[in-house]
């Protein structure tokens, strides 16, 4: 969890923060400009902060240790999990994981929509009905198209205007929908 976020939902300036949890206002200003990292300060100042936050201390420093991988590797991580599991395997690991939720609360929406668009697609061609614990997820729209990279780059060096139009009549529509561009999921080597 972001500690500037949790302040502002506590409602607490970083002098007051710094006030209640003994974490000299320095350290504190430069925890939240990002001159420092959570991940690098003292057990004792993490404990401090997250006691007066009331969160757990590795909620507070996961943003700060937790590295987000290029979002094609991503895919391609959860294209070759999916043809090592098989469709219901992935299907039931996903769900059972909630790896859905988690990337949201990290408010990683990319990765959370093509996991949820994965599951999505998967249950269709499975017919089995669709999750209903992510309904709430299910009206979320990326704000621009996302596209693999294999597209934009063909659209950067080829004349033709049409790729990406291409790219989104053949998208499967699960992913579609909340504005990934994504047409083969099975095909990886």
């Amino acid at each position: 969890m972001d500690i500037n976020k949790l302040m502002q939902a506590k409602r607490l300036s970083k002098y007051r923060l710094a006030l209640r949890s003994g974490v000299p206002y320095m350290t504190l200003s430069d925890i939240c400009n990002g001159k420092t990292s959570l991940g690098k300060c003292s057990a004792e100042t993490v404990y401090k902060l997250s006691k007066e936050l009331d969160v757990t201390m590795e909620e507070l420093v996961e943003p700060a240790v937790l590295k987000r991988p290029p979002f094609d590797l991503f895919k391609s991580n959860v294209c070759h999990r999916l043809k090592e599991l098989g469709d219901i395997e992935f299907l039931i690991e996903t769900i059972e994981s909630d790896d859905i939720r988690t990337y949201y609360h990290r408010e990683w929406y990319p990765e959370c929509l093509y996991l949820l668009a994965m599951a999505d697609y998967l249950s269709r061609e499975n017919n089995v009905p669709a999750c209903s614990e992510y309904d709430d997820l299910r009206t979320m729209k990326l704000p621009e198209p996302l596209y693999p990279s294999g597209i934009l780059l063909e659209a950067e060096l080829l004349p033709d205007d049409n790729i990406k139009e291409r790219a989104m009549e053949n998208a499967i529509p699960e992913f579609l929908r909340f504005n990934i561009v994504e047409s083969e999921v099975r095909n990886v080597i």
